[in-house]
């Protein structure tokens, strides 16, 4: 405060208040205003007899916002204003020095030289690394030499970064974090195990491979045999794990490299073989054909985490994998199901995905809608084969959205899979691994792509007289994140791990107290992740 030398809290200017706040404000020193440069007008800064204290604090900050505007605004001003003289003093890099020393691999620095005028990191790390891994300073049996051993162990093992590429900035700051832990626990004098790997990363690596193959010899990974695709993708295993683990050594981490690990390594495949039979006699592991993500592109089952969900507001084109031209999502399609024996009779049906219509094999109708009760029990033919389908009634039916009737599909849609399975409907599987239609859509569709079959479905059914409009619709759309296709549910034999116990576990410990999140905010979608969890499907369809 200019007045008491002190700043004033906001008790002492309650006891003063005839005075001005503004009288307290410190003046800005070192700034002139420039001629013809616009002011701020000032604003009243006189308290009302009655005000409250948050209210004068709220103007004193206006008032420092608006100083603070001013001043870099000045600043600006006469910062253009500069002489290129005076510019000429701004920041330049620094020169870079480096070790030139010849220096065998292995052999210790030489530093009796001096060092460079300024700090130079290549200068200063060069040649360092490679002579504590000789020395075998990472080793744990090293330390047990030294004179202020514990007898205690301190073992990590690196999470190991797949072979699809270099390291990023992210894989720097985890390294650092580990790198000061195991160094910390030697400097303590403890024996220390820092495991250095990479893991195959299959799926992801199998796509990478492919697309470089598609892009320099334009080839598939099927056009190849699995012997030849497989010499390909462990070629670029030793080209990226070589590039991966320079990059470890150039941060400086203290690993074991007498201990590096391969996930597709000998030892590991029989760890791998031995916990799934043990999964499988605990009854935690079970092959069923359920409904799995499957991307066509990839040929595989994918996992829930590698299926991103992209919300689309509308009519929207994308280009997919596969396909020479974009493909239209966003689209509500309107189809007419006849009433079985009664003519001018029929239930219409909105669906995205009309590829999917030889597939249906029912229409379904909530219990409670009026529109429908006159319909319930009755039969309606299949708008594309004629097939007469039944008209079901079933509360998880939303009678509000579209028309109020869907049609069934369960072998390639989830909910439609539990809904008839409570009904005792059979699936038809009318989609293949590929992506394009089976055998059970007839000659007229067999074996064109899912999205080329789509249009000739929609000219069938315009044909027909059966085609009832299309408009647009938001929608969200599975897409493969390794691939970029759309992700269809097919019904496929698979492994699945059984979760719903572990979860309910997993959700009692934090309910308990026995497991403690934090901050405590997370045990929200904890508790909801664990109470929605399904099985889990392990199985891949890999050649790497």
């Amino acid at each position: 405060c200019p007045l008491f030398g002190t700043e004033l809290g906001p008790f002492q200017a309650l006891l003063m208040p005839h005075l001005p706040l503004g009288y307290f404000r410190s003046p800005v020193w070192g700034l002139r205003p420039l001629e013809g440069l616009p002011r701020f007008r000032a604003l009243s800064t006189h308290s009302k007899p009655h005000g409250s204290s948050i209210s004068r604090r709220n103007r004193e900050a206006k008032q420092k916002r608006q100083r603070e505007k001013q001043a870099a605004l000045e600043a600006g001003i006469a910062l253009k204003n500069k002489s290129p003289a005076e510019s000429s003093k701004a920041w330049t890099p620094k020169e870079v020095v480096l070790y030139e020393i010849p220096t065998e691999p292995g052999e210790k620095k030489d530093v009796s030289r001096l060092l460079p005028p300024a700090y130079s990191p290549q200068y200063v790390e060069a040649a360092w690394y490679s002579w504590w891994v000789r020395e075998g300073f990472f080793k744990p049996e090293y330390q047990t030499k030294l004179p202020q051993a514990t007898g205690e162990t301190f073992s990590m093992c690196i999470p190991p970064p797949n072979v699809t590429g270099s390291l990023h900035i992210g894989h720097a700051l985890t390294v650092a974090i580990q790198d000061a832990l195991v160094r910390w626990h030697r400097m303590c004098g403890d024996q220390v195990l820092w495991v250095p790997g990479s893991d195959h990363a299959g799926i992801a690596t199998q796509a990478v491979v492919e697309k470089q193959l598609w892009k320099e010899r334009g080839v598939r990974r099927h056009e190849l045999s699995r012997e030849e695709f497989l010499r390909e993708v462990w070629k670029w295993k030793e080209e990226k794990g070589g590039e991966i683990s320079e990059q470890l050594q150039a941060l400086g981490a203290s690993l074991d490299w007498d201990r590096e690990c391969f996930t597709m390594d000998a030892g590991f495949s029989v760890a791998v073989t031995e916990a799934f039979v043990r999964l499988y006699e605990a009854g935690l592991l079970y092959r069923r054909q359920q409904l799995v993500n499957w991307s066509c592109a990839l040929r595989s089952a994918i996992s829930d985490i590698e299926v991103e969900s992209q919300p689309l507001p509308g009519r929207t084109e994308l280009r997919l994998p596969g396909c020479s031209s974009p493909v239209s999502f966003g689209l509500l399609v309107s189809v007419a199901f006849p009433v079985d024996g009664e003519p001018d009779a029929e239930v219409v049906v909105g669906t995205t995905r009309p590829e999917t219509l030889p597939g249906d094999v029912a229409v379904a109708v909530h219990p409670d809608d009026s529109r429908y009760m006159h319909l319930h029990g009755r039969q309606l033919r299949h708008p594309l084969t004629g097939q007469l389908l039944p008209l079901i009634t079933d509360s998880a039916v939303q009678p509000h959205v579209g028309t109020g009737a869907v049609k069934v599909t369960p072998a390639h849609s989830p909910a439609d899979a539990e809904l008839a399975a409570r009904h005792s409907l059979s699936p038809l599987s009318v989609i293949a691994e590929d992506g394009t239609m089976t055998s059970l859509c007839g000659d007229w569709l067999q074996g064109l792509h899912r999205f080329v079959a789509r249009e000739k479905i929609m000219s069938a059914l315009r044909e027909r007289g059966l085609f009832r409009g299309i408009q647009n619709h938001p929608m969200v759309l599975p897409i493969c994140s390794r691939s970029g296709d759309v992700v269809e549910y097919l019904l496929k034999s698979q492994w699945f791990v059984r979760c719903q116990e572990m979860g309910h576990r997993a959700a009692q410990a934090v309910e308990s107290g026995a497991l403690e999140l934090s901050p405590s905010f997370h045990q929200k979608n904890w508790q909801h992740w664990f109470s929605h969890i399904g099985d889990w499907c392990v199985s891949r369809q890999l050649w790497w």
